[in-house]
């Protein structure tokens, strides 16, 4: 190549990439993806640009194509230590824990002081199970800024789990002062106010997600259960089955469609839709409590308290409370 050309092209590269960030920071993540790509095309050396188009497709939601193109971001440039950061947060999107570690460690230096390092740090810890490491870690995340919105959401959504639930209402309302459309905090204040049968409550913070977010399947489902509690079971049954269009696969969802066939006497359809969220192995409260009672109600009492033996171990506190009462 003419050395004139090549000079040309790494300026032209410098000018779409220029432009690239621009349009990532207006989120016009599909212009700014272009716009990258040019970039490239201009100089397939420019490891910045590679690592920008990275988080471009993460924002995307494309956690594939973004890892692939951090990794040859981070092969160009192995000192690009921003890379191997957004190369973990992808590789904990797609279940790499121990690539995601890798890449923690090897910019640990770099990001010291960093509260995004220990934002994604946190979050690795809560994907293994380690609740109590996690919190420590989102503990650093905040004291290094304050008004890290997502440590802060993260937080209180352990405290949530460990029914710590004044702790984690305090981490979610801190988040909403910051960011008062927060949905994961809006949410979870709902489920707050499920817990403590404020039904009123509830339904104005899931509003306040749909409002924004109409197809959201985590406020639409959870609606649908306090709708369920305060006898408004149809209209229940329509938003748990907007939620399940969305998102098939969840637990939660199921549980309470089966609720609603419960109530209803369809026995036979609770019990399909119970045995569809236990196939999907993940903690669902009361599921196993419930599917035992469905089992119960149709006078099978040993597939009841098989079912309910089972939530036992999973600690499932109306499987506990139903063993002790009719599997002595």
């Amino acid at each position: 190549m003419i050395p004139g050309c090549r000079s040309q092209d790494k300026k032209d590269a410098a000018d779409f990439f220029l432009k690239g960030n621009q349009a990532l920071n207006q989120n016009n993540y599909t212009e700014a993806l272009r716009l990258y790509d040019e970039a490239i095309a201009k100089n397939a050396e420019f490891s910045d640009a590679y690592l920008n188009k990275g988080i471009t497709l993460l924002k995307l939601g494309k956690p594939d194509e973004a890892y692939e193109i951090l990794t040859a971001a981070i092969t160009l440039d192995p000192t690009l230590a921003q890379a191997n950061l957004v190369r973990a947060e992808t590789g904990l999107y797609l279940g790499k824990l121990k690539e995601a570690r890798l890449d923690l460690q090897q910019i640990e230096k770099d990001y010291k002081d960093s509260s995004k390092y220990y934002l994604i740090k946190g979050n690795i810890l809560e994907v293994e199970g380690n609740e109590s490491s996690a919190i420590s870690e989102y503990d650093h995340a905040l004291r290094l800024n304050k008004n890290n919105v997502e440590a802060l959401v993260n937080r209180g959504a352990i405290y949530y789990r460990l029914h710590s639930y004044a702790v984690a209402k305090d981490n979610f309302n801190q988040a909403l002062r910051l960011d008062p459309s927060q949905p994961q905090a809006l949410n979870n204040l709902g489920l707050i106010a499920t817990k403590e049968k404020d039904w009123k409550t509830a339904i104005s913070y899931f509003d306040l997600v749909l409002n924004t977010k109409p197809n959201d399947p985590f406020s639409l489902n959870n609606k649908g259960y306090v709708l369920l509690q305060t006898s408004k079971p149809e209209e229940a049954k329509k938003l748990i089955e907007r939620s399940l269009s969305v998102l098939p696969k969840n637990g939660y969802a199921l549980r309470n469609l089966g609720i609603y066939y419960q109530k209803a006497g369809q026995t036979d359809k609770a019990i399909t839709e119970f045995q569809k969220a236990i196939e999907i192995a993940e903690p669902v409260e009361m599921l196993y409590g419930l599917t035992g009672q469905a089992h119960f109600d149709q006078n099978n009492r040993s597939e009841a308290c098989k079912i309910w033996r089972q939530g036992i171990i999973l600690n499932d506190s109306l499987a506990i409370e139903k063993a002790a009462e009719f599997c002595r």
